[in-house]
């Protein structure tokens, strides 16, 4: 457990110092704006979607180190991904962040490097941080215009 543990704290602190695809997208054709009120983070995600394929996605905005680490994995995970593969492991990480019981091994294992979060679930204020990124990113995929807010 205390490997985990480790790993979850280099990763996080790797993502959140560096984060991957951070930026703006300027030819994106699908956008959302994500709001957590509670700490204040903010992020907009930007993607750019053809043929049904997650072509790139970048995010941008503040917040605190698991909510950054978030978006920045999620956005090395989507990259080449079909719009229906990204919503399916939206709702696999969403599952393994909120402790649902439904969740399999198998699932898991898909979730590759995402698994590192597992141990969020413990911290229930934490888990909107780490899924604003994700809801956000699921509200460009469909394209809404609305903003995304945690509460």
């Amino acid at each position: 457990m205390n490997d985990l543990r480790e790993l979850y704290q280099e990763v996080i602190l790797d993502h959140g110092r560096k984060p991957r695809n951070f930026g703006a997208l300027p030819d994106a054709n699908r956008e959302a704006h994500g709001h957590n009120p509670l700490c204040g983070d903010k992020l907009d995600v930007h993607v750019k979607v053809k043929d049904g394929i997650v072509e790139d996605v970048k995010f941008e905005g503040a917040g605190c180190a698991i909510s950054v680490a978030s978006a920045s994995l999620m956005t090395e995970a989507l990259k080449g991904m079909t719009e229906v593969d990204a919503r399916n492991l939206f709702e696999k990480f969403h599952a393994m962040i909120t402790g649902d019981e439904g969740v399999t091994p198998a699932q898991l294992e898909d979730l590759d490097k995402l698994a590192v979060f597992s141990g969020v679930r413990d911290y229930p204020l934490r888990v909107k941080c780490a899924t604003l990124g994700w809801h956000t990113m699921n509200a460009a995929l469909e394209n809404v215009g609305e903003t995304v807010v945690t509460e």
